[in-house]
Protein backbone atom coordinates (compact mmCIF):
# COMPACT_ATOMS: atom_id res chain seq x y z
CA UNK A 1 0.00 0.00 0.00
CA UNK A 2 1.15 3.43 -0.61
CA UNK A 3 2.41 5.97 2.23
CA UNK A 4 -0.16 8.11 3.21
CA UNK A 5 1.53 11.75 2.79
CA UNK A 6 0.74 14.21 5.88
CA UNK A 7 2.24 16.57 7.75
CA UNK A 8 2.08 18.20 11.26
CA UNK A 9 2.66 21.65 10.38
CA UNK A 10 2.09 24.73 12.45
CA UNK A 11 -0.83 26.56 10.30
CA UNK A 12 0.18 29.93 11.67
CA UNK A 13 -2.10 32.48 10.43
CA UNK A 14 0.83 35.07 10.23
CA UNK A 15 2.81 32.86 8.14
CA UNK A 16 0.21 31.86 5.44
CA UNK A 17 2.44 29.95 3.33
CA UNK A 18 4.34 27.90 5.84
CA UNK A 19 1.67 24.76 5.14
CA UNK A 20 2.10 24.72 1.90
CA UNK A 21 6.06 25.10 2.07
CA UNK A 22 6.27 22.44 4.51
CA UNK A 23 4.10 19.82 3.18
CA UNK A 24 5.46 20.34 -0.50
CA UNK A 25 9.21 21.23 -0.31
CA UNK A 26 9.88 18.17 1.80
CA UNK A 27 11.51 15.18 1.42
CA UNK A 28 8.47 13.06 2.75
CA UNK A 29 6.44 13.12 -0.28
CA UNK A 30 7.33 10.60 -2.95
CA UNK A 31 6.00 8.91 -5.78
CA UNK A 32 2.77 7.03 -4.84
CA UNK A 33 1.72 8.91 -2.13
CA UNK A 34 -1.13 9.59 -1.19
CA UNK A 35 -2.58 13.09 -0.25
CA UNK A 36 -4.30 12.63 3.39
CA UNK A 37 -7.40 15.11 3.75
CA UNK A 38 -5.48 18.20 5.14
CA UNK A 39 -2.68 18.08 2.45
CA UNK A 40 -5.75 17.76 -0.15
CA UNK A 41 -7.41 20.84 1.63
CA UNK A 42 -3.79 22.63 1.72
CA UNK A 43 -3.28 22.05 -1.97
CA UNK A 44 -6.98 23.71 -2.45
CA UNK A 45 -6.15 26.44 -0.49
CA UNK A 46 -2.84 27.47 -1.43
CA UNK A 47 -1.16 25.64 -4.61
CA UNK A 48 -1.50 27.83 -7.66
CA UNK A 49 -2.61 25.06 -9.73
CA UNK A 50 -4.68 23.42 -6.80
CA UNK A 51 -8.43 25.68 -7.52
CA UNK A 52 -7.43 25.30 -11.20
CA UNK A 53 -7.21 21.62 -10.88
CA UNK A 54 -10.57 21.50 -8.65
CA UNK A 55 -12.62 23.74 -10.38
CA UNK A 56 -11.67 24.40 -14.19
CA UNK A 57 -13.33 21.71 -15.56
CA UNK A 58 -16.62 22.67 -13.98
CA UNK A 59 -16.41 26.25 -14.58
CA UNK A 60 -15.83 26.19 -18.35
CA UNK A 61 -18.80 23.04 -18.32
CA UNK A 62 -20.96 25.62 -16.93
CA UNK A 63 -19.46 28.95 -19.14
CA UNK A 64 -22.75 28.20 -21.50
CA UNK A 65 -25.83 28.37 -20.27
CA UNK A 66 -27.98 24.94 -20.89
CA UNK A 67 -30.58 25.44 -23.47
CA UNK A 68 -33.74 24.89 -21.57
CA UNK A 69 -37.56 23.98 -23.20
CA UNK A 70 -41.08 22.79 -22.34
CA UNK A 71 -42.71 22.47 -25.43
CA UNK A 72 -45.96 20.80 -23.94
CA UNK A 73 -46.44 24.64 -22.44
CA UNK A 74 -46.95 28.25 -22.97
CA UNK A 75 -42.84 28.04 -23.22
CA UNK A 76 -41.79 31.30 -22.93
CA UNK A 77 -43.51 32.02 -19.57
CA UNK A 78 -42.71 28.50 -18.00
CA UNK A 79 -39.52 28.89 -18.94
CA UNK A 80 -38.39 32.14 -17.71
CA UNK A 81 -40.47 30.97 -14.58
CA UNK A 82 -38.01 28.16 -13.98
CA UNK A 83 -34.99 29.68 -15.16
CA UNK A 84 -35.58 32.89 -12.66
CA UNK A 85 -35.53 30.48 -9.88
CA UNK A 86 -32.50 28.62 -10.68
CA UNK A 87 -30.47 31.93 -10.48
CA UNK A 88 -32.46 33.13 -7.31
CA UNK A 89 -31.56 30.18 -5.50
CA UNK A 90 -28.09 29.65 -7.14
CA UNK A 91 -27.89 26.77 -7.95
CA UNK A 92 -25.01 27.02 -10.15
CA UNK A 93 -22.64 28.15 -7.35
CA UNK A 94 -24.04 24.88 -5.37
CA UNK A 95 -22.97 22.67 -8.23
CA UNK A 96 -19.38 24.29 -8.59
CA UNK A 97 -19.20 23.54 -5.10
CA UNK A 98 -20.36 19.73 -4.72
CA UNK A 99 -18.31 19.17 -7.97
CA UNK A 100 -15.09 21.05 -7.10
CA UNK A 101 -15.13 19.31 -3.31
CA UNK A 102 -15.63 15.75 -4.88
CA UNK A 103 -12.37 16.49 -7.15
CA UNK A 104 -10.40 17.72 -4.09
CA UNK A 105 -11.65 15.04 -1.77
CA UNK A 106 -12.79 12.80 -3.65
CA UNK A 107 -16.08 13.03 -2.38
CA UNK A 108 -18.72 15.51 -1.63
CA UNK A 109 -22.46 15.61 -0.92
CA UNK A 110 -25.10 18.26 -0.71
CA UNK A 111 -28.44 18.08 0.84
CA UNK A 112 -31.75 20.58 0.90
CA UNK A 113 -32.94 21.54 4.26
CA UNK A 114 -36.16 23.07 5.12
CA UNK A 115 -36.74 24.67 7.88
CA UNK A 116 -39.13 23.07 10.37
CA UNK A 117 -39.26 19.75 9.15
CA UNK A 118 -36.86 16.94 10.36
CA UNK A 119 -34.35 16.24 7.85
CA UNK A 120 -34.75 12.50 8.33
CA UNK A 121 -37.96 12.22 6.82
CA UNK A 122 -38.44 11.96 3.25
CA UNK A 123 -38.59 15.24 1.12
CA UNK A 124 -42.15 16.50 0.36
CA UNK A 125 -41.54 17.97 -2.95
CA UNK A 126 -45.04 19.61 -2.88
CA UNK A 127 -44.34 21.68 -0.05
CA UNK A 128 -41.47 23.66 -1.60
CA UNK A 129 -43.43 26.30 -2.99
CA UNK A 130 -43.70 27.72 0.58
CA UNK A 131 -41.27 26.03 2.24
CA UNK A 132 -37.88 27.97 3.33
CA UNK A 133 -34.92 25.90 2.07
CA UNK A 134 -31.29 26.20 2.16
CA UNK A 135 -28.33 23.74 0.20
CA UNK A 136 -25.86 22.40 2.32
CA UNK A 137 -22.64 21.24 0.63
CA UNK A 138 -20.65 18.91 3.06
CA UNK A 139 -16.77 17.55 2.63
CA UNK A 140 -15.78 14.02 4.01
CA UNK A 141 -15.09 15.18 7.31
CA UNK A 142 -18.47 16.60 7.61
CA UNK A 143 -20.12 13.24 6.34
CA UNK A 144 -16.98 11.25 8.04
CA UNK A 145 -18.38 6.94 8.60
CA UNK A 146 -21.35 7.26 6.84
CA UNK A 147 -19.49 7.37 3.25
CA UNK A 148 -17.31 4.13 4.14
CA UNK A 149 -19.49 2.20 1.26
CA UNK A 150 -19.92 -1.81 1.78
CA UNK A 151 -17.14 -3.54 0.78
CA UNK A 152 -19.41 -7.19 1.07
CA UNK A 153 -19.34 -8.16 -2.75
CA UNK A 154 -22.60 -10.23 -2.31
CA UNK A 155 -24.69 -7.04 -0.46
CA UNK A 156 -27.04 -4.80 -3.17
CA UNK A 157 -25.41 -2.08 -1.41
CA UNK A 158 -21.83 -3.09 -2.88
CA UNK A 159 -19.73 0.04 -3.04
CA UNK A 160 -22.61 2.33 -3.83
CA UNK A 161 -22.84 5.65 -1.54
CA UNK A 162 -25.87 5.52 1.25
CA UNK A 163 -28.12 8.00 3.56
CA UNK A 164 -24.97 10.52 5.07
CA UNK A 165 -25.03 11.72 8.62
CA UNK A 166 -23.31 15.02 9.86
CA UNK A 167 -22.50 15.15 13.21
CA UNK A 168 -25.59 12.23 14.12
CA UNK A 169 -28.04 13.81 11.75
CA UNK A 170 -29.32 11.56 9.54
CA UNK A 171 -30.66 12.50 6.17
CA UNK A 172 -32.52 10.98 3.84
CA UNK A 173 -31.91 9.46 0.67
CA UNK A 174 -34.64 11.73 -1.08
CA UNK A 175 -32.60 15.27 0.34
CA UNK A 176 -28.97 14.50 -0.71
CA UNK A 177 -26.77 13.68 -3.62
CA UNK A 178 -23.46 12.76 -3.24
CA UNK A 179 -20.83 12.87 -6.15
CA UNK A 180 -17.69 10.88 -6.36
CA UNK A 181 -14.70 11.91 -8.66
CA UNK A 182 -14.03 8.39 -9.99
CA UNK A 183 -15.43 5.11 -9.25
CA UNK A 184 -14.38 3.56 -6.17
CA UNK A 185 -11.95 0.77 -6.68
CA UNK A 186 -12.49 -2.82 -4.11
CA UNK A 187 -10.88 -2.22 -0.61
CA UNK A 188 -8.82 0.94 -1.71
CA UNK A 189 -9.31 3.19 1.16
CA UNK A 190 -9.23 6.46 0.19
CA UNK A 191 -7.59 8.78 3.21
CA UNK A 192 -8.94 12.31 2.05
CA UNK A 193 -12.33 10.88 1.95
CA UNK A 194 -12.43 8.78 4.87
CA UNK A 195 -13.88 5.66 3.23
CA UNK A 196 -14.24 3.22 0.18
CA UNK A 197 -14.95 5.85 -2.50
CA UNK A 198 -13.46 8.02 -5.22
CA UNK A 199 -10.25 9.85 -5.23
CA UNK A 200 -8.56 13.05 -5.13
CA UNK A 201 -7.69 15.01 -8.44
CA UNK A 202 -4.51 15.45 -6.94
CA UNK A 203 -3.87 11.83 -5.80
CA UNK A 204 -1.80 10.97 -8.86
CA UNK A 205 -0.30 14.47 -9.32
CA UNK A 206 1.08 15.01 -5.72
CA UNK A 207 4.95 14.24 -6.89
CA UNK A 208 4.20 16.16 -9.97
CA UNK A 209 2.61 19.20 -8.07
CA UNK A 210 5.58 19.12 -5.23
CA UNK A 211 7.68 19.02 -8.38
CA UNK A 212 5.68 22.71 -9.16
CA UNK A 213 6.64 24.42 -6.14
CA UNK A 214 10.13 23.74 -6.70
CA UNK A 215 10.12 25.57 -10.36
CA UNK A 216 8.21 28.70 -8.37
CA UNK A 217 11.46 28.88 -5.85
CA UNK A 218 13.72 29.19 -9.26
CA UNK A 219 11.46 31.94 -10.69
CA UNK A 220 11.70 33.75 -7.48
CA UNK A 221 15.53 33.24 -7.31
CA UNK A 222 16.13 34.61 -10.87
CA UNK A 223 13.78 37.43 -10.11
CA UNK A 224 16.35 38.16 -7.18
CA UNK A 225 19.31 37.62 -9.29
CA UNK A 226 18.88 39.02 -12.14
CA UNK A 227 19.16 42.39 -11.00
CA UNK A 228 22.40 41.98 -9.57
CA UNK A 229 25.09 44.08 -11.58
CA UNK A 230 28.59 42.51 -11.99
CA UNK A 231 31.46 45.51 -11.71
CA UNK A 232 34.79 44.30 -12.86
CA UNK A 233 37.09 46.98 -11.19
CA UNK A 234 41.02 47.52 -11.07
CA UNK A 235 42.05 46.29 -7.90
CA UNK A 236 43.69 48.60 -5.47
CA UNK A 237 47.27 48.98 -5.51
CA UNK A 238 49.36 47.54 -2.51
CA UNK A 239 49.74 48.98 0.02
CA UNK A 240 45.76 49.80 0.28
CA UNK A 241 45.04 52.45 2.52
CA UNK A 242 42.13 54.42 3.29
CA UNK A 243 41.74 56.76 0.63
CA UNK A 244 42.24 53.81 -1.91
CA UNK A 245 39.69 52.00 -0.11
CA UNK A 246 37.14 54.98 0.00
CA UNK A 247 37.50 55.90 -3.87
CA UNK A 248 36.58 51.99 -4.55
CA UNK A 249 33.40 52.51 -2.53
CA UNK A 250 32.74 55.70 -4.60
CA UNK A 251 33.14 53.79 -8.12
CA UNK A 252 30.44 51.27 -6.11
CA UNK A 253 28.14 53.68 -4.71
CA UNK A 254 28.21 55.47 -8.79
CA UNK A 255 27.41 52.27 -10.36
CA UNK A 256 24.60 51.76 -7.72
CA UNK A 257 22.68 54.83 -8.14
CA UNK A 258 23.12 55.41 -11.82
CA UNK A 259 20.34 55.60 -13.89
CA UNK A 260 18.56 55.53 -17.51
CA UNK A 261 19.83 58.94 -18.80
CA UNK A 262 23.16 58.72 -16.88
CA UNK A 263 26.63 58.71 -17.52
CA UNK A 264 29.53 57.02 -15.76
CA UNK A 265 33.18 56.43 -16.02
CA UNK A 266 35.20 53.41 -15.91
CA UNK A 267 38.83 52.69 -16.54
CA UNK A 268 39.64 51.45 -19.49
CA UNK A 269 40.91 47.77 -18.18
CA UNK A 270 37.17 47.77 -16.52
CA UNK A 271 34.07 46.74 -17.07
CA UNK A 272 30.07 46.56 -15.84
CA UNK A 273 28.00 43.79 -16.95
CA UNK A 274 24.37 42.30 -15.27
CA UNK A 275 24.77 38.44 -14.22
CA UNK A 276 24.77 35.70 -17.23
CA UNK A 277 21.75 34.22 -16.85
CA UNK A 278 20.91 33.34 -20.63
CA UNK A 279 21.49 29.42 -19.91
CA UNK A 280 18.74 29.07 -17.46
CA UNK A 281 15.64 30.12 -19.75
CA UNK A 282 16.31 26.55 -21.73
CA UNK A 283 15.84 24.02 -19.07
CA UNK A 284 14.16 26.23 -16.46
CA UNK A 285 11.32 26.48 -19.29
CA UNK A 286 11.59 22.67 -20.96
CA UNK A 287 11.27 21.59 -17.16
CA UNK A 288 8.09 23.92 -16.40
CA UNK A 289 6.34 22.84 -19.67
CA UNK A 290 7.20 18.73 -18.77
CA UNK A 291 5.78 19.74 -15.15
CA UNK A 292 2.72 20.97 -16.38
CA UNK A 293 2.02 17.78 -18.68
CA UNK A 294 2.63 15.19 -15.84
CA UNK A 295 0.23 17.12 -13.49
CA UNK A 296 -2.14 17.18 -16.56
CA UNK A 297 -1.63 13.42 -17.30
CA UNK A 298 -1.95 12.39 -13.75
CA UNK A 299 -5.35 14.40 -13.28
CA UNK A 300 -6.52 13.53 -16.94
CA UNK A 301 -7.16 16.46 -18.32
CA UNK A 302 -5.32 18.66 -21.05
CA UNK A 303 -2.58 20.24 -20.32
CA UNK A 304 -3.88 23.78 -22.03
CA UNK A 305 -6.54 24.58 -18.93
CA UNK A 306 -3.19 24.53 -16.75
CA UNK A 307 -0.82 26.14 -18.96
CA UNK A 308 -3.33 29.02 -19.33
CA UNK A 309 -2.33 29.94 -22.47
CA UNK A 310 -4.64 31.85 -24.69
CA UNK A 311 -4.92 29.00 -28.09
CA UNK A 312 -3.76 30.58 -31.36
CA UNK A 313 -7.45 29.65 -32.74
CA UNK A 314 -11.15 30.05 -30.79
CA UNK A 315 -13.18 27.17 -30.26
CA UNK A 316 -15.08 28.06 -33.36
CA UNK A 317 -12.18 27.33 -35.09
CA UNK A 318 -12.11 23.65 -34.43
CA UNK A 319 -8.58 23.68 -33.45
CA UNK A 320 -7.38 19.94 -31.97
CA UNK A 321 -6.98 21.39 -29.32
CA UNK A 322 -10.14 23.05 -28.74
CA UNK A 323 -11.86 19.72 -29.96
CA UNK A 324 -9.64 18.05 -27.07
CA UNK A 325 -10.65 20.19 -24.66
CA UNK A 326 -14.58 20.08 -26.04
CA UNK A 327 -14.70 16.39 -25.22
CA UNK A 328 -13.66 17.21 -21.61
CA UNK A 329 -15.84 19.29 -21.24
CA UNK A 330 -18.72 16.97 -22.83
CA UNK A 331 -17.44 14.32 -20.33
CA UNK A 332 -17.30 16.39 -17.32
CA UNK A 333 -21.50 17.53 -17.80
CA UNK A 334 -22.05 13.99 -18.19
CA UNK A 335 -20.88 13.51 -14.83
CA UNK A 336 -23.00 16.10 -13.55
CA UNK A 337 -26.23 14.92 -14.89
CA UNK A 338 -27.27 13.15 -12.08
CA UNK A 339 -26.55 16.31 -10.32
CA UNK A 340 -28.26 18.47 -12.41
CA UNK A 341 -31.60 16.43 -12.47
CA UNK A 342 -31.64 16.42 -8.44
CA UNK A 343 -31.67 20.34 -8.89
CA UNK A 344 -34.03 20.47 -11.91
CA UNK A 345 -36.73 18.33 -9.56
CA UNK A 346 -36.53 20.72 -6.56
CA UNK A 347 -36.70 23.94 -9.37
CA UNK A 348 -39.95 22.76 -10.80
CA UNK A 349 -41.63 22.60 -7.42
CA UNK A 350 -40.48 25.86 -6.55
CA UNK A 351 -41.03 27.16 -9.48
CA UNK A 352 -44.14 26.36 -11.38
CA UNK A 353 -46.46 26.87 -8.09
CA UNK A 354 -50.34 26.82 -7.74
CA UNK A 355 -50.30 30.83 -7.77
CA UNK A 356 -48.19 30.68 -10.65
CA UNK A 357 -50.50 27.74 -12.81
CA UNK A 358 -53.67 30.35 -11.66
CA UNK A 359 -51.71 32.98 -14.10
CA UNK A 360 -51.21 30.65 -16.90
CA UNK A 361 -55.37 29.68 -16.26
CA UNK A 362 -56.08 33.33 -16.82
CA UNK A 363 -54.17 34.20 -19.73
CA UNK A 364 -54.35 31.13 -21.81
CA UNK A 365 -57.45 29.28 -21.16
CA UNK A 366 -57.23 27.04 -23.86
CA UNK A 367 -56.57 24.29 -22.57
CA UNK A 368 -55.46 25.23 -19.17
CA UNK A 369 -58.71 27.15 -17.86
CA UNK A 370 -60.41 23.00 -17.42
CA UNK A 371 -56.91 21.23 -16.26
CA UNK A 372 -56.10 20.91 -12.92
CA UNK A 373 -52.53 21.94 -11.30
CA UNK A 374 -51.49 18.63 -10.87
CA UNK A 375 -52.03 17.42 -14.42
CA UNK A 376 -50.66 20.36 -16.26
CA UNK A 377 -47.35 20.48 -13.54
CA UNK A 378 -46.68 16.58 -14.82
CA UNK A 379 -47.18 17.44 -18.77
CA UNK A 380 -44.78 20.66 -18.08
CA UNK A 381 -42.02 17.78 -16.36
CA UNK A 382 -42.72 15.01 -18.98
CA UNK A 383 -41.72 17.42 -22.13
CA UNK A 384 -38.95 19.33 -19.63
CA UNK A 385 -35.75 19.22 -21.74
CA UNK A 386 -32.35 20.61 -20.83
CA UNK A 387 -29.42 20.37 -23.14
CA UNK A 388 -26.03 21.95 -23.14
CA UNK A 389 -25.41 24.10 -25.98
CA UNK A 390 -21.91 22.47 -28.42
CA UNK A 391 -18.69 24.13 -26.94
CA UNK A 392 -17.61 24.42 -30.27
CA UNK A 393 -19.47 27.40 -32.01
CA UNK A 394 -19.97 28.10 -35.21
CA UNK A 395 -19.48 31.65 -36.27
CA UNK A 396 -22.51 33.33 -37.39
CA UNK A 397 -21.51 33.55 -41.17
CA UNK A 398 -21.23 29.30 -41.27
CA UNK A 399 -24.13 29.16 -39.04
CA UNK A 400 -26.29 31.25 -42.24
CA UNK A 401 -24.42 29.50 -44.61
CA UNK A 402 -26.24 26.46 -43.21
CA UNK A 403 -29.63 28.21 -42.25
CA UNK A 404 -29.46 29.16 -46.32
CA UNK A 405 -29.14 25.41 -47.24
CA UNK A 406 -32.23 24.52 -44.95
CA UNK A 407 -34.09 27.06 -45.97
CA UNK A 408 -33.42 26.22 -49.78
CA UNK A 409 -34.13 22.40 -48.86
CA UNK A 410 -38.04 23.76 -48.04
CA UNK A 411 -38.32 25.25 -50.93
CA UNK A 412 -37.56 22.43 -52.89
CA UNK A 413 -39.87 19.97 -50.74
CA UNK A 414 -42.67 22.68 -51.09
CA UNK A 415 -42.20 23.22 -54.88
CA UNK A 416 -42.03 18.87 -55.34
CA UNK A 417 -44.95 17.99 -53.03
CA UNK A 418 -47.21 20.60 -53.41
CA UNK A 419 -49.18 19.82 -56.58
CA UNK A 420 -49.69 16.47 -55.19
CA UNK A 421 -51.80 17.71 -52.28
CA UNK A 422 -55.28 19.06 -51.88
CA UNK A 423 -55.99 21.97 -50.50
CA UNK A 424 -55.92 20.96 -46.63
CA UNK A 425 -52.79 18.86 -46.76
CA UNK A 426 -51.09 21.89 -49.22
CA UNK A 427 -52.27 24.10 -45.99
CA UNK A 428 -50.19 21.48 -43.36
CA UNK A 429 -47.26 21.79 -46.19
CA UNK A 430 -47.23 25.77 -45.76
CA UNK A 431 -47.65 25.26 -42.09
CA UNK A 432 -44.82 23.03 -41.86
CA UNK A 433 -42.24 25.43 -43.91
CA UNK A 434 -43.41 28.16 -41.92
CA UNK A 435 -42.59 26.71 -38.66
CA UNK A 436 -39.56 25.82 -40.30
CA UNK A 437 -38.47 29.56 -40.73
CA UNK A 438 -39.66 30.63 -37.72
CA UNK A 439 -37.21 28.46 -36.13
CA UNK A 440 -34.63 30.07 -37.71
CA UNK A 441 -33.66 32.96 -35.33
CA UNK A 442 -30.94 34.35 -37.30
CA UNK A 443 -32.20 34.60 -40.66
CA UNK A 444 -35.66 35.89 -39.53
CA UNK A 445 -36.45 37.82 -36.36
CA UNK A 446 -40.10 37.70 -36.60
CA UNK A 447 -42.04 34.94 -37.01
CA UNK A 448 -43.85 33.81 -39.53
CA UNK A 449 -48.14 34.06 -38.74
CA UNK A 450 -49.95 32.14 -40.91
CA UNK A 451 -54.27 31.16 -40.89
CA UNK A 452 -53.97 27.38 -42.20
CA UNK A 453 -57.52 27.28 -41.95
CA UNK A 454 -57.96 30.03 -44.25
CA UNK A 455 -55.28 28.90 -46.30
CA UNK A 456 -56.96 25.59 -46.91
CA UNK A 457 -60.62 27.03 -47.97
CA UNK A 458 -59.16 29.54 -49.72
CA UNK A 459 -59.72 29.34 -53.83
CA UNK A 460 -57.21 30.91 -55.93
CA UNK A 461 -59.24 33.10 -59.18
CA UNK A 462 -58.62 31.49 -61.96
CA UNK A 463 -55.51 32.64 -64.42
CA UNK A 464 -56.73 35.43 -66.84
CA UNK A 465 -60.42 36.50 -64.95
CA UNK A 466 -61.77 39.41 -64.31
CA UNK A 467 -60.00 42.06 -62.43
CA UNK A 468 -56.91 39.87 -62.86
CA UNK A 469 -53.69 42.09 -62.92
CA UNK A 470 -52.82 39.64 -66.37
CA UNK A 471 -51.25 36.18 -66.92
CA UNK A 472 -48.23 34.14 -68.69
CA UNK A 473 -44.71 35.43 -68.43
CA UNK A 474 -45.96 39.17 -67.64
CA UNK A 475 -47.72 38.10 -64.00
CA UNK A 476 -44.95 35.88 -62.98
CA UNK A 477 -42.59 38.51 -63.56
CA UNK A 478 -43.66 40.44 -60.98
CA UNK A 479 -43.15 37.89 -58.29
CA UNK A 480 -40.57 37.52 -56.11
CA UNK A 481 -37.92 35.28 -57.42
CA UNK A 482 -38.95 32.35 -54.26
CA UNK A 483 -42.20 32.71 -55.11
CA UNK A 484 -42.15 31.84 -59.16
CA UNK A 485 -40.22 28.79 -57.59
CA UNK A 486 -43.91 27.11 -56.71
CA UNK A 487 -46.68 26.18 -58.36
CA UNK A 488 -49.29 27.93 -59.78
CA UNK A 489 -51.94 27.42 -57.47
CA UNK A 490 -49.89 28.30 -54.11
CA UNK A 491 -47.87 31.18 -55.68
CA UNK A 492 -51.71 32.90 -56.45
CA UNK A 493 -52.32 32.02 -53.02
CA UNK A 494 -49.84 34.19 -51.98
Amino acid sequence: MANVATSNVDLNPSAPGSALEHMLTGEDIRPGDTPSYELCKTIYLYHPLGAKMAESPIKMAQSQERQISVPDSPEDRVRDVFVNEWDDLGIDGVILNVMAQSRVYGAASVAILTEGDSQAEPLDFKKLADAVISFNVYDPLNTAGSLVTNQNPNAMDFQKTRDIAVQGQGYHRSRTMTMLNESPIYIAYTPSAFGYVGRSVYQRALFPLKSFIQTMVTDDLVAIKAGVVVAKLKPAGSPVDNIMRAMAGIKRAIIKIARAGNVISVGHEEDIESLNLQNLEGPAELVRTNILKNIATAADMPAKLLENETMVDGFGEGTEDAKAIAKYVTRVRKEMKRLYTFMDQIVQYRAWTPAFYKTIQRDFPDPYATMDYAEAFYRWRNSFKAEWPNLLEEPDSEKGKTEKVKLDAILQAIEAIAGMLDPENKAKLIGWAADNMNANRLMFTSPLVLDLEALAAYVPPAAGAEGGEGTGERADSALPPFLRRLPPDLRAAE
